[in-house]
Parts: C-alpha cells; structure tokens; sequence
C-alpha cells in the first residue's frame, strides 16, 4: 500500500482550500463479497410485528435498550476484534530490508497514474451580455372575426313592462301571504307549546315538590328509627354494665370475704405488723445484748490464754530447774 499525504491551508484572504496527492485507482471486485449471514428464529424477533397491526406496540423514545441485546452484541464485538487481531498476527508480513537497501512503496496496478506534487491549473474566463430591462407586456386584444349585422326593434315590440309584471307580481303577493300564514301558523304553534311547556313544568314542579316532601318525610322516618335504636342499644349497653358491675361486686365481695384475714396474716407473719416495744428489743437490745457478751467471752478467752502461758512458762522453768538439780549431785559423786 502507498502512504499519500494532503495538504490543507488556508488562503490570506480567508478562504480554505484543501488539496490530496493522487493515488493509483484500487481494482474493485465486480461483485459485492458474500458476508455469512446469521439467521434467527422469528418468533422471538422483535422487529416482527405479531396480531393486530392496528394495536402494534410502539417503544418511547425515551425506551431503555435490552440488556441481553447489549451484552451479545458487545460480546460479537469483541469476537470481531479478536478474530482480527489474529489474523494480523498469522498474515505474512514483508521480510526486513538487507543492510544497505531499503523498502519502496511501488504501484502494482494494471494501470498506472503519475504522481507529482504540482497540481495542473487552468484558468478560463466568459463575459456575459450586459443586462437589459424587460419591456411591458401589452394588452392583449384578440383579432375581430364573423360579419357585423344590425336590426331596428321598436319600443313595446320585445318587452310590455304593464303585461309582464303581472306573473311577477302574483308571484310576489302569493308567496308573501303564504310566508305570512306561515309566521302566523308558527306562532300559534309556538303559543300551544309555551303553554304545554308551563304545563308540563307546573306538573313537574308539583311532582318534585311532592317527591321533596316524600324523601324529607322518608328522611325523618329513617332518622327517627336510628335515633330509637340508638337509644335501645344505650340502654342495653347500660343494662349490660351493671350486670357486669353487679356482678365483679358479688366476686369481689365473695374472693375478699377470705382474702383479707389471709392477707393480714401473711404480712404479721412476714412482719410488716409488729410490736414496737418487741420490735425496740429485737433491733436494738439484743444486738448490744450480743455484742457485750461476746466482749465479755473475747476478755475471759483472752485471760484464761494468758494464764495458760503463765503455767506452762512457771512448769517450763521448774522443769529446767529440777533437771538441773538432778544433775549436780551426779557430778558430785563423780
């Protein structure tokens, strides 16, 4: 392949021009190459338009793609590039160029076009006519044809004004009565129905008054019978409490016959009712009471301690003196 540069800049005069070095015309397969084509089932294409046409569902604008859609497509994309990239790796490239030579970009086509920088320029002048105003248009007048004849018509021979006035003025007169009978007949038609119209309305109105007055009395009936059971249902309700009430007293009288001596046992037992002078001992006198005694047998323990090591010193000490009485007489004989 050959690298072709363009060039593009722009004119001190503002304009931009851009301009491409020539290439060779690419030979081009006469027919278009065959591509594998993918086919699906149908059924489950959502380009295919199923039932009533008339009812076909059509996606907002504003609708979110499908997922899957997006996750096949972007994985037969990157199968594409990886096919791709392996093919560029297996194509045989050109072997690298010996020391001294170097690579040259040639044209291989069947016909070859120069190459050259300079672009050929022509440049081609035409002058117009000068500009020249449209005249007027004229009128148009059409061309005169047939013959020109006259003919002399006295006054009253074509038209009698007296004789021929007279169907139009029947006519006239006639439909003007006509129309009158017909406003006068509308009229009283529009009378008899005003009047059947009050008529109707004076029944109606007597019909909806009466129909008032049966609802109203409906209405207080209805409201009389609730306001009755209301009252009914109060006095069950308050007939009902007081049995209940009579009732909670007798049990609580009858469980409270034998709970209170019960209850004050238990608490005299547990000793929430005392006597204060018996109460005064306990707290009070016997715990001195102790407390003295047990002083007393601490000092009369403590005594009988002391006189117990003042025997066993004494006995100790006329033990030593009697062994040391018994040995002098021994080491006088000797």
């Amino acid at each position: 392949k050959m690298a072709f540069a363009s060039h593009s800049h722009r004119d001190p005069s503002g304009t931009y021009t851009f301009s491409s070095r020539p290439r060779a015309v690419e030979n081009r397969s006469k027919y278009s190459e065959t591509t594998k084509r993918h086919y699906g089932n149908i059924m489950y294409d959502r380009r295919v338009v199923r039932g009533n046409t008339y009812a076909k569902h059509i996606l907002p604008t504003t609708a979110q793609p499908d997922p899957a859609e997006i996750r096949r497509q972007q994985a037969n994309r990157r199968r594409a590039i990886a096919r791709k990239q392996a093919r560029e790796q297996f194509r045989p490239n050109t072997p690298e160029a010996l020391e001294g030579r170097k690579h040259t970009d040639v044209q291989t086509e069947l016909y070859l076009e120069e190459l050259s920088n300079i672009i050929a320029t022509t440049d081609i002048e035409c002058q117009t006519d000068p500009f020249l105003d449209r005249p007027a248009t004229p009128l148009f007048i059409p061309a005169k044809s047939g013959k020109d004849v006259e003919t002399q018509i006295e006054e009253g021979e074509l038209f009698d004004f007296d004789i021929e006035v007279q169907p139009v003025l029947e006519v006239l007169v006639g439909k003007t009565i006509e129309q009158s009978l017909l406003e006068v007949m509308e009229e009283e038609e529009l009378a008899c129905l005003k009047a059947q119209q009050r008529a109707f309305e004076e029944l109606r109105n007597n019909e909806l008054a009466e129909v008032q007055r049966l609802q109203e009395m409906e209405r207080r009936h209805n409201e009389e019978k609730e306001r009755r059971i209301a009252q009914q249902r109060e006095v069950l309700r308050k007939e009902k409490e007081i049995a209940e009430k009579i009732a909670a007293r007798a049990y609580t009288q009858q469980y409270l016959a034998g709970l209170l001596p019960a209850v004050f046992t238990s608490l005299r037992r547990h000793g929430y009712f005392y006597n204060p002078v018996e109460k005064d001992i306990e707290t009070n006198f016997f715990p001195w009471l102790m407390d003295e005694v047990n002083n007393r047998v601490e000092r009369r323990y403590t005594a009988r301690e002391i006189l117990d090591t003042m025997i066993y010193d004494v006995t100790q000490k006329r033990l030593e003196r009697f062994n040391e009485e018994e040995t002098q007489p021994e080491k006088s004989d000797s």
